[in-house]
């Protein structure tokens, strides 16, 4: 997928954007700011799509999602809107199942089902669909085969944790440190790779990405060390 192509699908998904908050504003909301990076410690974690006024009065942290919303999803507007001391709102195609509704419920996380409404055409939607399959499988080949990539040994606990946790917060939990302590990581993860520029998912998945590198640049050390002694040992 070129620039062009890149530029499109950056194109329709802003336009997609606009027509839920268009939607919102039809329905009492007043768009405050979009994009909000959200940061914690000093660390920039993630970002909303957009803080809105309601009709109430009160200000929600809103995420945009083009299709249904899992439990994931509700944790992670839930989060997000906690720490923006806002109200949680997403705007979706409805729930991807019972236990997302369940949750949303009791989390006070506000739900706004768009069953009926698409953003995109069909074909507009193919295409997307694979120019984004195309460019995430040429991002995960590249973090796994780059030889000009590398990744500090010492990172791997922390990029497990990262990869293994439904937050920031949770990641620092189970590392037994703070935030802050693991900034250097972070930076390390949006610098070295696209995906950790997108969102918590996204820092997790490179996470995974990178400590599954570690683990097999560390087995071909192990292979080439016993090569090198089979060397030594047979004439």
């Amino acid at each position: 997928m070129g620039p062009r192509s890149m530029g499109q699908g950056r194109q329709r998904w802003v336009a997609s954007e606009r027509v839920a908050f268009r939607i919102l504003e039809e329905r009492g909301y007043r768009i405050l700011e979009t994009h909000r990076r959200i940061v914690i410690d000093g660390v920039e974690v993630t970002e909303v799509d957009a803080v809105a006024e309601g009709p109430d009065g009160k200000i929600y942290a809103v995420e945009v999602k083009a299709g249904r919303l899992d439990v994931h999803g509700v944790r992670q507007a839930y989060v997000n809107a906690l720490v923006l001391n806002a109200k949680p709102l997403v705007v979706c195609k409805g729930y991807a199942d019972e236990a997302a509704e369940k949750l949303a419920e009791k989390l006070g996380v506000e739900v706004l089902a768009l069953e009926d409404v698409f953003l995109v055409d069909a074909e507009e939607l193919e295409n997307l669909i694979y120019g984004a399959v195309m460019d995430a499988s040429a991002e995960v080949l590249r973090i796994l085969l780059d030889p000009s990539i590398r990744v500090p040994r010492d990172y791997f606990t922390a990029l497990k944790a990262l990869a293994s946790s439904p937050t920031l917060l949770d990641a620092a939990k189970k590392l037994n440190t703070s935030v802050k302590e693991l900034k250097p990581v972070l930076e390390y993860l949006r610098s070295t790779t696209q995906l950790a520029r997108r969102g918590w998912q996204g820092v997790r998945l490179a996470a995974a990405l990178l400590s599954m590198r570690l683990r097999l640049e560390a087995l071909l050390d192990r292979l080439e060390s016993s090569a090198e002694r089979l060397d030594n040992i047979i004439p």
